[in-house]
C-alpha cells in the first residue's frame, strides 16, 4: 500500500486526490494546506477544465500546516506538490531529501537554475521525482503523437495548438496574477503547449514570440512560432484574457502529408483524424485523463514498474528554458536562438 501525501489543496490538490483515490493500492493519508478554511473552500467549484466535486473525507486524513512536520510525522511514500510554482523548488527538495518519492506539478519551477537544483535533488536522494506535464499523458495528445511517429501519413507539414481562456481567479489569494509565483500565462499556462511540441518535434531551433499585456496583470496572450530545420510551420497561441462566458478551449491541427489530426475541446468529436483518401474518423485512445494517467504511471514508476518514461526532469527543464527564450522574444522584438538559451549568452 502507498501512503500518499498532498501538499497544496487547491484546484490541482484536489485533482490529484480525486486520481490518487481513483488506484488500487493506495491510501491518501495526509494533506498539507495554510489554509485554515480548507474544509469549507474544498466544497467550492474551482478551475477551468475537470470535475473536483467528489467529497473529500476528511476525518480519514491527516492534516498538517507545516511541510517538515507532516514529512517527519506521516511516514509517507510519495508527496504530491501542488503549490504556487515559487514553491516548488524547496518544497520538492525538501520531500526528496527526506526520502519521499515527488510528483511536482508543472512548470517545474520559475527559471532553469531552480530546475537543475531540484533535478541534484533527486539524484542524490536516489528517489523519483516526477513532473506533471499531463498534457504528454493525455489521451488525444499521446495518440497524436503515436500517429506521426509512426510515418503513415507522411512528414508533418503544419502544426498549431491553442489554449485559451479567462483569467484564473479561483485561488483564495490569485497567486496566478503574480508572476513572481505563477510565472504568469506563458509560465503557467503556454508552457503545455511548448512541453508538447517539443515531445512531438524536440527542442526547436529558436523561437519567434508576440504578446499582448492586460491593464494590470504583465502579459496575457502570446503567440509563438517554434523554428526547426525541418521544412513545417508550428504554432502555439496561449492566452488568459478571454471574458468568462468564452469557456476554455484546448485545441491543436496536425497538418501531415497525408492526413490532418484535429483535436478540440469545445467540439463533437473532439478527435478526428481526416485522411486524404476515405472518411473522417475518431482513432481509439486510452481510457482516462492527463491526470490520472500521469499519477497512474507515476505509481508503477515508484512501484519498481519497468515502464518507458514519457517525460524526464531535463526535458521538464527545457520547456523552462524555451519559454524564457519566448519571453525574451516577446520583449525584445527579436528571434531568440535556443542553443544561445542553453549557454545563457
Amino acid at each position: 500500500m502507498l501512503r500518499v501525501g498532498i501538499v497544496g489543496f487547491g484546484f490541482m490538490g484536489r485533482m490529484h486526490y480525486k486520481c490518487w483515490k481513483g488506484l488500487e493500492g493506495v491510501e491518501v493519508a495526509a494533506i498539507c494546506d495554510v489554509n485554515p478554511n480548507i474544509v469549507e473552500d474544498t466544497k467550492k467549484a474551482v478551475g477551468n477544465i475537470g470535475d473536483t466535486k467528489d467529497a473529500v473525507d476528511f476525518e480519514s486524513l491527516e492534516l498538517y500546516n507545516d511541510l517538515d512536520r507532516m514529512l517527519q510525522d506521516s511516514d509517507l511514500d510519495a508527496v504530491s506538490i501542488t503549490l504556487p510554482t515559487n514553491l516548488h523548488p524547496d518544497c520538492s527538495t525538501k520531500a526528496l531529501a527526506a526520502g519521499v518519492n515527488v510528483l511536482c506539478e508543472k512548470p517545474m519551477a520559475l527559471d532553469v537554475a531552480s530546475c537543475d537544483r531540484m533535478i541534484a535533488a533527486a539524484k542524490e536522494s536516489g528517489k523519483t521525482l516526477q513532473i506533471g506535464h499531463c498534457v504528454r499523458f493525455w489521451p488525444e495528445y499521446a495518440k497524436a503523437r503515436e500517429i506521426v511517429a509512426e510515418g503513415r501519413y507522411g512528414k508533418v507539414i503544419a502544426a498549431t495548438f491553442q489554449r485559451l481562456g479567462s483569467a484564473p481567479n479561483w485561488s483564495p489569494d490569485n497567486w496566478f496574477a503574480d508572476e513572481k509565483r505563477s510565472g504568469g500565462v506563458a509560465l503557467d499556462l503556454h508552457i503545455h503547449d511548448t512541453d508538447f511540441v517539443q515531445h512531438l518535434f524536440g527542442l526547436p531551433k529558436a523561437v519567434r514570440s508576440f504578446g499582448s499585456n492586460g491593464p494590470t496583470e504583465g502579459l496575457v496572450h502570446i503567440v509563438t512560432q517554434y523554428i526547426y530545420d525541418a521544412d513545417m510551420v508550428v504554432t502555439a497561441e496561449g492566452g488568459w484574457a478571454m471574458m468568462p462566458g468564452f469557456g476554455f478551449e484546448m485545441s491543436f491541427n496536425i497538418v501531415m502529408e497525408k492526413a490532418t489530426i484535429v483535436y478540440d475541446l469545445t467540439r463533437q468529436p473532439v478527435f478526428r483524424l481526416c485522411p486524404a483518401q476515405g472518411e473522417p474518423f475518431c482513432p481509439e485512445v486510452e481510457k482516462g485523463d492527463g491526470w490520472f494517467l500521469q499519477i497512474a504511471h507515476f505509481a508503477k514508476a515508484i512501484r519498481g514498474e519497468k515502464i518507458p518514461p514519457v517525460t524526464t526532469l531535463e526535458q521538464s527543464r527545457d520547456s523552462v528554458r524555451i519559454v524564457e527564450a519566448e519571453k525574451k522574444s516577446v520583449s525584445s522584438n527579436e528571434t531568440v536562438l535556443i542553443e544561445q538559451a542553453i549557454r545563457g549568452f
